[in-house]
């Protein structure tokens, strides 16, 4: 059996391998296909595939894009998409702006909450890629103001907690109309995380093509209920690790089985 890892992140977003060292740790662990999925972001897809060139790994384009509704942070994952298309890298460019102002806002609210944090402190951190949540979470690590990046969410930058900011500007409903744009399929990433799934329905009159069933995060019995959704709407059922190297270490490359099956079954609802 021939299996994939169709949600992995890079240094271009909030992982902490290169391109390069994903490619090679990915034919380690034996997978025959992996999907990078960074934030906003697709710098590192070229430096991907040239070292694919010298593996048996195949990389597939791939994106995570964040959009927002109703105050909620929502990720879509986009699949076999054209990574150089000029509308998509204007759409990621005002991504970019929008996550860098984020960040000061972010900063300004948690010296509201008594942190004192500087958001030169996390752009030392993202560096050349996307920032985010996982940067600020980093950076109060660094600095001693939580023990770990998990106390950071919890207490400080999680969904409706005192420095949370969304500010992404782009709706679910445009971000997959971006993805398709882009000759792409759109997945909903990890719904349990989103915890909205009565949105699921509207989100596939929009063009949602599949959903992120297998995660490490979902137990059996969401499993199972992802699955019979995606059996009522038609939709594929993906997965991936959500690896992100370091920041979660937790998280291991490959601790998802997913078969190269469900990689055909994407190439098939490319537009």
């Amino acid at each position: 059996m021939k299996f994939v890892d169709l949600h992995l992140h890079t240094i271009f977003s909030d992982g902490t391998y290169s391109p390069q060292e994903l490619v090679l740790e990915a034919q380690d662990c034996g997978l025959q296909a992996i999907a990078i999925a960074d934030h906003d972001s697709v710098a590192a897809i070229d430096p991907a595939l040239e070292t694919a060139k010298g593996c048996e790994v195949e990389v597939i384009p791939a994106i995570e894009l964040s959009s927002e509704y109703d105050n909620f942070e929502i990720h879509m994952l986009g699949y076999f998409i054209d990574y150089k298309s000029s509308k998509l890298i204007a759409g990621l460019d005002t991504l970019r702006k929008n996550r860098i102002a984020r960040i000061h806002k972010m900063t300004e609210k948690l010296k509201a909450a008594g942190l004192k944090i500087e958001p030169e402190s996390i752009f030392d951190i993202s560096g050349d890629g996307t920032p985010g949540r996982m940067h600020v979470a980093r950076a109060m690590v660094k600095q001693g103001l939580v023990s770990c990046p998990a106390e950071a969410f919890e207490k400080y930058i999680g969904d409706r907690c005192p420095g949370y900011v969304c500010g992404f500007k782009l709706s679910p409903e445009e971000a997959i109309r971006l993805i398709q744009d882009s000759g792409g399929v759109a997945v909903l990433a990890h719904p349990y995380l989103l915890k909205r799934d009565e949105l699921i329905p509207q989100f596939v009159g929009y063009g949602l093509k599949g959903l992120e069933v297998y995660y490490p995060e979902h137990t059996q019995s969401m499993v199972n209920f992802y699955l019979d959704l995606a059996r009522q709407y038609g939709l594929a059922a993906t997965g991936g690790s959500d690896f992100h190297g370091g920041a979660k270490p937790e998280i291991k490359m490959g601790a998802m089985k997913i078969p190269y099956t469900l990689v055909e079954e994407l190439r098939k609802l490319k537009p």
